[in-house]
């Protein structure tokens, strides 16, 4: 026993869910505890996904099984019209009995041969699905995996890191036979791997310290036809706008800058991954897309067709953003015209704005493209949701996720990226009408309206701008403000008169049902200093107290000083704090990557 505990002082036991990690107490391998939300949600998803993988392949044998059915039924008819004209033919002609022997015989020979190996029961028996997480660090996701799901068959870890490769191994034993008979870890280049296993992987999974960009083409090949893949992008810097310039050359995409930034960022990602599909003459179907603390994470099912592939430009849209106001414009790429039976693929005509903005006519900012398509399968969500709730307890972070997957099954699947009211009160300088009032102006004008999950305060509708400026411009009327400079955008607005009489009595569905039934929608942080980590390998220095927080700072630099001093005691005073850094006052100051980006990763 005593070499035991001997042999762990070195390491931190780490539990989450039902998996338990040997985690080293210096830097050596990453773990972020904050990417509890994002394994927790990519379990709620891959239950689902087990589950409606295995409806979709008995809704197929019983499709063919009715088929033959069918089949049967039509030659049994066929085969009844015969007899009737044969036994006409026999009153008018007698056959030999030997003859009429002879023949049934050979019909009954080929029956028998037919019915060996009929071809309706040649049905591919549905395995386990194979899960491949390709960035496996300490492999506590994969371990998750292995140990909570279940249905899985196996799990394979990889990792270009050999020190993440023997922790990984380390761990998988620590966990016992289960795990043993179910994970496998290997030292290899997730992208040359994926490459050599095309469509081997039923679930693949992303998630990469920063971008994902590089892993994207041979993602989608290693994922099986009506397979999972789950990908996670941490630069948010690049995805919002920040680097436009770094985001088209990676994701080919251009952002614009705006309140809805970080759905734009799912849109970007969803688009970059639908384009390196089409390569392949695969296409992606999302399933559920999600922004949580400081990433995004998106869920998608990747299929081959390459008829359907034609259908990309419906689902990309260029953004037109006014640099005056909050309104944008999406421009889709291309369009339909059928004629007759036939459908054929065209140019979108455009553009959909003048050069300058109708509302306050200032110039408008162009980006994209984007998904512009739905990002949420919503019987996705609310099955997802309802598997989370029946789970409670598997969940570490049960309220988060519940919190989060409410709200997306409320959201208006149908319209892109959202706006915010206190924004847009901002612009005419106005003190903002309750979110109640507005939601019940926006459907007593007979048009639709919800919530986001990205943002408290970011409303979605499929309202035209005119109709959201007719409101504002009625708001002000009642609530008049003080005069603004003439070359403002608010008094470009204000100066035109509403077309719309608009009608602020409460709606009855002002409230959505998880606002009328109080579920809490968005929560704080668990604790401070909720976010990115500081990369393995990397010497952890007083410069990365906004990423850890003071008190770990000094517990780590005292470590290493007592491990210094061979005498194991600790300092008489704990290591001073930069310079200007208090407890209740973290730094705002990111840290710089290799590549000279901001580091917003984990």
């Amino acid at each position: 026993m005593a070499e035991v505990e001997d042999k762990l002082k070195d390491y931190e036991i780490i539990r989450e869910g039902e998996a338990e990690i040997l985690q080293l107490k210096k830097n050596a391998v990453f773990f972020n505890p904050v990417q509890v939300h994002n394994r927790d949600m990519s379990i709620a998803v891959l239950r689902a996904f087990v589950g409606k993988r295995k409806e979709e392949h008995e809704a197929l044998v019983n499709k063919r099984n009715k088929l033959h059915q069918e089949n049967k039924r039509s030659e049994t008819s066929v085969q009844n019209g015969e007899d009737a004209s044969t036994s006409q033919l026999d009153e008018m002609d007698v056959v030999p009995e030997k003859d009429i022997n002879q023949a049934q015989d050979e019909i009954e020979d080929l029956s028998t041969e037919a019915t060996k190996t009929p071809s309706w029961k040649v049905t591919r028996e549905l395995k386990p699905p194979v899960v491949l997480e390709a960035l496996a660090a300490s492999g506590l996701r994969s371990l998750r995996y292995a140990c909570e799901v279940d249905g899985l068959g196996k799990v394979v870890a990889l990792d270009i890191d050999k020190a993440s490769i023997e922790c990984c191994k380390r761990n998988i034993k620590f966990n016992g036979a289960s795990a043993t008979s179910k994970v496998e870890a290997h030292v290899a280049d997730a992208r040359v791997y994926m490459l050599t296993h095309p469509k081997e992987f039923d679930v693949v999974d992303i998630d990469p310290y920063g971008s994902p960009s590089v892993f994207l083409d041979s993602a989608v090949q290693a994922v099986a036809d009506g397979g999972l893949l789950m990908c996670t992008a941490t630069d948010m810097a690049v995805l919002c706008g920040t680097n436009g310039e770094v985001c088209y050359s990676k994701y080919g995409s251009y952002p614009t800058k705006g309140k809805y930034c970080h759905e734009m960022a799912l849109r970007i990602l969803l688009a970059s991954i639908e384009s390196h599909a089409n390569r392949y003459k695969r296409y992606i179907v999302p399933v559920l897309s999600v922004f949580m603390d400081f990433y995004v994470r998106v869920f998608v099912r990747v299929f081959t067709s390459a008829s359907e592939i034609k259908n990309t430009p419906l689902k990309l849209s260029y953004i037109y953003q006014c640099v005056g106001c909050d309104s944008f414009h999406l421009q889709c790429l291309g369009r339909t015209i059928s004629k007759n039976s036939t459908v054929k693929h065209a140019p979108a005509i455009g553009p959909v704005v003048p050069q300058e903005c109708s509302d306050c006519g200032k110039k408008f900012n162009v980006g994209g493209p984007i998904w512009s398509a739905p990002i949420h399968d919503q019987d996705w969500v609310v099955s997802t949701l309802a598997g989370v709730k029946s789970m409670k307890d598997r969940y570490p972070a049960y309220d988060k996720i519940t919190s989060v997957l409410t709200t997306v099954s409320e959201e208006l699947h149908d319209a892109p990226l959202f706006f915010s009211l206190h924004n847009i009160a901002g612009t005419v300088k106005c003190t903002s009408p309750s979110l109640v009032m507005f939601r019940s102006a926006v459907l007593n004008a007979g048009y639709r309206i919800s919530s986001t999950h990205v943002n408290p305060l970011g409303v979605k509708s499929d309202a035209p701008w005119d109709v959201i400026w007719d409101i504002m411009r009625c708001w002000v009327k009642n609530h008049p403000i003080k005069e603004q400079p003439h070359d403002s955008p608010g008094t470009a607005i204000l100066s035109k008169s509403p077309t719309l009489e608009v009608d602020f009595s409460r709606a009855v569905a002002a409230l959505s049902k998880a606002q009328t039934k109080k579920v809490k929608r968005f929560l704080p942080n668990p604790e401070r200093h909720w976010g990115p980590k500081v990369r393995a390998g990397r010497k952890i220095t007083s410069k990365h107290v906004s990423l850890l927080g003071p008190e770990a700072i000094n517990s780590i630099l005292n470590g290493a000083v007592s491990h210094e001093d061979g005498n194991g005691a600790a300092p008489d005073k704990p290591a001073p704090e930069p310079e200007g850094i208090k407890d209740d006052e973290p730094s705002t100051k990111r840290q710089k990557t290799g590549d000279d980006e901001e580091a917003n990763e984990p």
